[in-house]
Formats: structure tokens, C-alpha cells, sequence
């Protein structure tokens, strides 16, 4: 049998292994038992070798809330963002590279909100401020502290709030909580290992939200174990809902850890379908205390011999075998067997390949970088004329400025295709956070986005759209601001700024030549309210105008703004003759 090397180097099948290390530590043994004692209603707060345990429960509110409306509410997804939720979640509802809403599961949020605005969470939040804390709720009192633990995490981005020094979130038996949308944020934010979520095979409600409530009356088939595992994978592809962070899922034969949303959704089918309950539903749903202490058993005693078989297997093989044995699906089973095999060997090939597509996107930067080179040296052209900005958009040189512009369509299609590439989750989540990209494209920006401007106003789009601040901005620009902004957050305070002894290389202010533009317009704005005689008009521009002369002042005392800036017919300097002069008629008719 051919072995490839890069399987053969996996010594074992890392989902197996991290089930098991996950199942051998008393994290889970202490989690279950804080849930018990939240079982009265509410959350209940104890504190173990010197981590806050707190579990969260939804029995009595979903009780009261049981019933056909009930029943409709539990299957809706509500945006993330309502009911005040835009404040407590904003970093994950305000990223404005997402073109999809957050969603959340209708009654999660409820109420998780219910508690939020009690003084007793309030409490929480300041005894949980700088300890290690585990958040956990069984059913959907997992989904409350999953969000509970989203809003600490949304919160400790901000330096002046008070969080937990640590963070984790353990749910057994949850439901689905949001979308896509929801998935990809926590991604990017790499919260995803915040995150575990504990299955038995057989409990029906971490699978519920795949369905629709008409989907439901097969609960009361005594055949639903048959019925439920195709229309399971059937309907998981039309759910909104999506799984987040890691998923242990658990039988009485082990427990195989897996955080590949598409490897989850098929292995929870895929485990489902293999096989027999020996319990009920409600059971299967409630039994995860007797569960813990059996799948810890499996794994210490690690029972599965060599076999002939095993032999044969590479490393890697024998791992997913054991993976596959672990989750309850016997490798005898045939089909199930077969699929759980693929699905693992899916994760595993699809975790590696945002890598491979962030280290062939790296070739690609250098491939491009002689085109940003390029336009470095036109700028430097420049500086001693009327400046960068101006000359190409007057084209001075037709041929050169050409040859500019083509570099910048280039330039820009390779921006598009890497943000199309992390909407899609081609590449690693973090990638927004990595220094070198957030500062390659910084560079960009500072560089190439006074070009777009240029054309913008050059071709008189302005006239036609509006300016380019609100109807011209590429959105690949709004993006690279945030992440700009994101980074500058996270080193606030462990970087001193140093006050520049020369003129930037570029400006740091991408969008100035747009507000240079926005100014001139405001003279002549100005000049035509002084001819109309409409006063109100004419303060409310002066208002904007003196605005913007303290802050380019500013930029430019700092030398925040490249030496182009400063050229001698630049479309800064025509402002600023242009508002001089408007200046000296207000000081003359004031003077009468």
C-alpha cells in the first residue's frame, strides 16, 4: 500500500487525540456538575482549583414560552443586532467587509437579553473581571452562555472595560446559535477555540435546527432513527443555521474532537445514523453525566487491539479509524463508516489548505510588487512639480501616466481577489491581523488610493454620483481602514509615536485629496452664497471650511502629509490661495 509522506509524518489522528485529552481533564466532569446545580433557573456561579465555574439554564423561561407560538419562535434566526444588540455585539455585527446579517437563534437571544439587564449578571461581570472563567449551560441554557461568552469577548476589546483575564465556553447538548455570518466573524476574530460544544450521539436537539417545525412529527415515528439521518443531510444545506467552534461528539465508545463547520454538519448526521439508541430522545438529551464517565472509561482503557489491518495502515490511517470508532460509528458499518472517513479526511485536507493559498497569495504580492514599485517612482516624479495627485489627474504624460494607471487596475484586482478569497474562507481567519498584510496593504492604500480619487474627479464622476467619500469609495479601502484601525487598537499604548523630523513618504490620510476637493467645491459654494446673499448658506460652508484648514494645518505641522502635498500648484495649495482670498473679502466688508 502507497503511504503519502505527509500522511505517514501524522503520527495520529489529531481529532481522536484531542478527544481523548479533552475527555481525560476534569474540565467537562466540572462543567456538567455546574450545570446540575443551574438546573433551578437562572445561573449559578461556583468557584473550582481556582476557576469561576458558571452555568447558565433556560428551563423556566422556555417552559413559559412553550407552545405553537413557542414552537415557531425556537426555528426563527433574529439579526444580532437588534434589541440594543448592535452595542453589546459590535464587533461582530459592525465588520463592514460582511455583506450577510448576523443571525442568532430567536429564543437564545431573548434570553440571554432578559439577563443581561438583571443587577445580578451585572454582579458577574465584575466578580468574573481578571479570573479564569468556564461559562456552560446544558440545552439552551448552552446557547445563553455562548453568547454570554461572545459578549465578554466583544467587550474586552475595549481597553477600558472590565473582563475576565481567560475565557471558556463548554455546552452540552446546544442548540445551533446563528448562521454563517456569525461563524466567519468569530473566525476572523479567531475566537473559534473559545468554543467547545459537547454532542451525544443520539441527543435530536444540537441536530434540531437543520429541520423546520413541520420536519418535527417524525419525532413521534417510532422509525425515526431511519428517517431522520437523510433528511438530516438533506436539509442542512437549506438551514441558516451553522456550527461555530469545536465540537466533541461523544458515544459510549469515545469522543472525536472536530472545529471544520462542514465536517461537523455531516459527522452529526453521519453519528446519528449509526448505531442503536438505547434510550429515548429526552434521555439521550439528558444523560450526559452517565456519557462523560463512559467515554472517559474508553479512553483510559483504550481497548481497540492490532489488527492484521492496522499493520498495513500508515500512522495516519490507523488514527482515523480509531476517530471513526470513537464517535460511535463502528468500521464495520459500511457506509457510515466509509463517509465518516471522507468527512475526516476532509477537515483535515481543507485545514490545510488555507495555508497553502496564503503562502501561493504571498507569490502572487511579490509578483505585483514591481507594479507598486513602478508607481513609487512616477510619484517621486512628481514631488517637484505640481505633485502626484495633480499629474495624473491632468495627465501631463499621457504615456507614463498610461502605463500608472494600468498598474493600479492590477494592483486593485489583486486586493479583490484576497478579499474575495476571506469571504469565501480560502485563507487562514487571522490573515486581517497578520502584520504583513495589514501593512502591505496599508501601503496600497496610502499609495494607490490617491490615484482612484484622481481619475474619480478627473473623469468628473463627482458631478454625476456625488463626491467620493459617501458614492466613490471602493470597498476594499473601508476594509483596509478597519484592519489598519483593529491593529492600531491591539498596540495602543505599547508603541510610542514618535514625532516625524521630515515629511511622510506618504500621506497618512488616504482620503485628503477627497477633501481637498470637497473644499474647493465649498469655496466656490461659498463665493456663490456671498453673491446670493443667502448668509445661512454661507456660514454653514465657512463652518466646514475652517474645519478643514485646522485639520490639514495639523497634518501638515505634523508632517503627516507627503512633501507632494506642499507642491507649488498642488490642489492643496490652489485651496488654500483660493480660501486666503475669500478670507481677506470677509476681513474687508467686515471692516465697513
Amino acid at each position: 500500500m502507497e503511504v503519502r509522506w505527509e500522511d505517514e509524518r501524522s503520527m495520529f489522528e489529531t481529532s481522536h487525540v484531542l478527544g481523548a485529552e479533552l475527555a481525560s481533564s476534569p474540565l467537562l466532569a466540572h462543567a456538567w456538575r455546574q450545570c446540575g446545580l443551574a438546573a433551578g433557573g437562572g445561573f449559578s456561579v461556583e468557584e473550582v482549583d481556582e476557576v469561576l465555574y458558571v452555568a447558565f439554564t433556560a428551563i423556566r423561561s422556555f417552559q413559559s414560552t412553550n407552545g405553537e407560538e413557542g414552537e415557531d419562535g425556537f426555528f426563527s434566526a433574529v439579526p444580532l443586532a437588534s434589541a440594543g444588540g448592535h452595542l453589546i455585539f459590535s464587533p461582530l455585527v459592525g465588520a463592514e467587509d460582511e455583506a450577510e446579517a448576523v443571525l442568532v437563534q430567536s429564543y437564545a437571544l431573548q434570553l440571554f437579553l432578559s439577563i443581561y439587564v438583571t443587577p445580578e449578571f451585572q454582579m458577574l461581570i465584575k466578580i468574573a473581571s481578571g479570573r479564569e472563567v468556564v461559562f456552560t449551560g446544558h440545552s439552551l441554557g448552552g446557547s445563553i452562555a455562548s453568547l454570554v461568552t461572545l459578549y465578554l469577548l466583544c467587550s474586552s476589546m475595549s481597553s477600558n472595560a472590565s473582563h475576565p483575564s481567560s475565557l471558556l465556553c463548554i455546552t452540552f447538548g446546544s442548540p445551533l446559535l446563528g448562521n454563517e455570518a456569525l461563524s466567519r466573524s468569530i473566525l476572523r476574530e479567531r475566537w473559534n477555540g473559545k468554543f467547545c460544544h459537547v454532542v451525544s450521539q443520539h441527543d435530536l436537539v444540537p441536530r434540531l435546527l437543520f429541520l423546520t417545525q413541520s420536519s418535527i412529527t417524525l419525532l413521534h415515528s417510532s422509525q425515526f432513527l431511519t428517517k431522520w439521518p437523510p433528511l438530516l443531510l438533506k436539509r442542512s444545506e437549506e438551514s441558516v443555521f451553522r456550527p461555530f467552534g469545536s465540537y466533541l461528539l461523544c458515544s459510549s465508545e469515545g469522543a472525536v474532537c472536530i472545529d471544520n463547520p462542514d465536517a461537523v454538519i455531516r459527522m452529526l448526521c453521519l453519528t446519528l445514523a449509526a448505531g442503536i439508541a438505547k434510550s429515548s430522545a429526552e434521555e439521550e438529551h439528558l444523560s450526559y453525566g452517565s456519557l462523560l464517565v463512559k467515554f472517559t472509561e474508553q479512553s483510559l482503557l483504550k481497548k481497540r487491539t492490532v489488527s492484521h489491518d492496522d499493520v498495513l495502515e500508515s500512522n495516519y490511517t490507523a488514527g482515523i479509524s480509531l476517530a471513526i470508532e470513537a464517535s460511535g460509528i463502528g468500521i464495520q458499518q459500511g457506509v457510515e463508516a466509509t463517509n465518516a472517513k471522507e468527512c475526516l479526511e476532509m477537515s483535515r485536507k481543507t485545514g490545510r489548505s488555507p495555508n497553502l493559498n496564503c503562502a501561493n497569495l504571498s507569490i502572487k504580492l511579490a509578483k505585483v510588487t514591481p507594479c507598486r514599485a513602478q508607481i513609487e517612482w512616477y510619484k517621486e516624479c512628481c514631488d517637484d512639480d505640481m505633485g502626484y495627485y495633480d499629474a495624473f489627474k491632468q495627465r501631463k504624460a499621457p504615456k507614463r501616466d498610461s502605463k500608472v494607471n494600468m498598474n493600479r487596475i492590477k494592483l486593485a484586482r489583486f486586493w479583490d481577489d484576497l478579499l474575495d478569497m476571506i469571504q469565501n474562507n480560502q485563507l487562514p481567519h487571522d490573515v486581517h491581523k497578520r502584520d504583513k498584510w495589514v501593512n502591505a496593504a496599508r501601503f496600497y492604500q496610502l499609495l494607490v488610493e490617491p490615484l482612484d480619487i484622481a481619475e474619480y474627479y478627473r473623469v468628473n464622476m463627482h458631478k454625476t454620483k456625488g463626491h467620493y467619500l459617501l458614492h466613490g469609495r471602493e470597498r476594499r479601502y473601508n476594509i483596509f481602514d478597519k484592519w489598519w484601525r483593529d491593529r492600531s487598537k491591539e498596540r495602543s499604548g505599547k508603541e510610542n509615536k514618535r514625532r516625524r523630523n521630515k515629511f511622510a513618504g506618504l500621506t497618512q490620510d488616504p482620503c485628503f485629496w477627497a477633501k481637498v476637493e470637497e473644499a474647493r467645491e465649498g469655496v466656490e459654494e461659498a463665493n456663490n452664497a456671498i453673491d446670493e446673499g443667502n448668509c445661512i448658506d454661507f456660514c454653514q460652508v465657512c463652518e466646514k471650511l475652517n474645519f478643514f484648514e485646522c485639520y490639514a494645518g495639523d497634518l501638515v505641522k505634523k508632517k503627516e502629509v507627503s512633501v507632494d502635498v506642499l507642491a507649488p500648484n498642488s490642489s492643496y495649495r490652489v485651496w488654500d490661495e483660493e480660501w486666503k482670498a475669500l478670507k481677506q473679502i470677509l476681513e474687508w466688508q467686515a471692516s465697513f
